[in-house]
Order: structure tokens, then sequence, then C-alpha cells
């Protein structure tokens, strides 16, 4: 562009114009001209590339109006379609599956689930290990559909809210301690057996200890002393028939019965032992066997 450089005249002045017009320049030119250009295609090559990643990134992830890829978000959270793995610990407040679906945890490790109060304290644990399934708490409890409790642990007992405890092993079950019930039973077609290898057996009942074999026989066996105790009552044994074959017999008194019958004496200690019988009474307060 050229500037143009005016002058005012009056009447009675003269004034020359100049010769030299000097003319300026406005604008970018050469190397800088050159430079700009460069500028502003490499930023549209840029903004190009960047458009074309977020259009692949936006295919890639899946991303929708209602979620990205299998994770949807619904108004009651967020639901995952297919198989989901997470690297790091997962919070939620809850955790289900689809109503036609069962919900799986898997681990190439251990699955473990923590409950932590407001603290950040655990309160409770479920690990699902390889080899132990270990459960950390102050009560386990499982309930039934209805929501009656069926088993239940706790740092006192144990209790077992069915009807009916079934014990399936060859071995049976095992108690280190005393174990109260109103019945003990054996399933059909096969012996029931209570068994105290080491210490002694015991059963105490407040009104009294029913024993009964349907189609059997019942056998009580120790290594020492067996004792049939009441406290209010009597001892009572009705049996057709009552056998005791191995009671020793006392010194034959001189009666000549040959009819090989017997009574059954009772020393003061309370050993019994088998005398010949006669017309009278052939027990002796002081025989060999009470001695």
């Amino acid at each position: 562009m050229v500037r143009e450089q005016y002058t005012t005249t009056t009447q009675g002045t003269r004034l020359e114009r100049p010769e030299n017009q000097y003319v300026y320049k406005i604008g970018i030119y050469g190397w800088r001209k050159r430079c700009l250009y460069l500028f502003v295609l490499l930023l549209l090559i840029v903004l190009v590339v960047n458009f074309a990643l977020t259009i692949w990134i936006l295919k890639v992830m899946w991303f929708s109006p209602t979620g990205i890829g299998y994770v949807h978000v619904t108004k009651e959270g967020l639901q995952l379609e297919g198989e989901s793995e997470f690297l790091y610990p997962l919070y939620a407040k809850e955790i289900r599956s689809r109503m036609d679906s069962s919900l799986l945890l898997q681990s190439a490790h251990n699955v473990t689930v923590n409950a932590r109060n407001s603290d950040g304290e655990i309160t409770g644990r479920l690990n699902v290990g390889p080899k132990m399934v270990e459960v950390l708490g102050q009560q386990f409890q499982i309930n039934s559909i209805d929501g009656i409790p069926l088993f239940t642990v706790d740092e006192n007992e144990a209790a077992v809210g069915t009807d009916k405890l079934r014990v399936t092993g060859p071995e049976g079950a095992i108690f280190e301690h005393s174990v109260e019930t109103p019945l003990v039973r054996g399933d059909a077609f096969k012996h029931l057996r209570l068994e105290s290898p080491t210490r002694s057996l015991s059963m105490d009942a407040p009104k009294g200890i029913n024993i009964k074999a349907q189609a059997g026989n019942i056998e009580a066996l120790s290594q020492m002393d067996i004792k049939l105790h009441s406290s209010d009552g009597m001892l009572l044994l009705d049996a057709e028939t009552v056998r005791l074959p191995k009671l020793p017999e006392g010194t034959r008194g001189g009666s000549d019965w040959s009819q090989e019958l017997y009574e059954i004496c009772v020393c003061p200690d309370g050993k019994l032992y088998l005398s010949a019988a006669g017309h009278y009474s052939t027990c002796q307060e002081y025989s060999h066997v009470c001695q």
C-alpha cells in the first residue's frame, strides 16, 4: 500500500511537493507467511487425526446412549452383559444376576468378599479358596427359602434348626463334648452304634431313657463296668426270657434236688451269683463269690 502525504496551502505561499514518496508494506510475506501456512496445515491435520481417533475409540468401546459396551446404565445401577473381569477391588452395595441366569464368581486363586464398617474395619469375610472355605464373622447362619434358620454357628454353640440331623458318613459323627438331643435313631436296615473308644459313655435323662430295637438285638459292651442307675424308681427288665449266662455259681448246699434249678443271689456289694435251688433259699451271705 502507498501512503500519500497531503499538505494544505494557502494563497500567497508556495510549497514544493516532495519529490520522494515513502511506500510501507503491511502484512506477512516471505518465510513468515510460509511458516503460518505450515502451522495451519499441521493444526488441521491434528484436528482430523483427533476426530478420527475419537470416532475409533467410540466404536471400539461401544459407546451408546445407554452405556459402554456390555455395561448399561439403568435406574437400579449398572448392568453387565457377559463375562466381566475386574483388576482392582470392586465396591458395590448389591450384586445380583439376571432373572434367567445364575451368578458366577470365578478366580484363579480365591474369591474373597469383605464387609467393612464406617471406620474401614473388616466385620465379615467370606474366603473361598482351592482347599478351604473360610468364614470370618460373629455369626454364620443358613436360612431356608421361608427365612427359617437351618444352621447357626457362633462363638458359643452350633445349632441345627431342622427336625432331623442326618449323618451319612461311613464313620458317623464324632463329638468331643456332650450332645443334647431327644432322639438318636439309625437308618432302616442299618445298625446304630454309640461308642466311646477311650473314655466312658454316659446317658442321662431327667425322666427316663428308652432303648428300643424293634427288629434286632441290643448289645452293651464295656471293658470295665456297666451301670444302670435309677434315682427314683426301679429297674425293669420286661422280656420273655432274661439270660445271665456267665454268672458264677456259689457253693452247692445239702439239697438233693437234681432238676438243675437255680436261684439268683445278691451279695452285700450288689454282685449276683447263682445258687442251686432247694426247698428253701440257699443264698449265703458269706459265700466265696461275695468275698
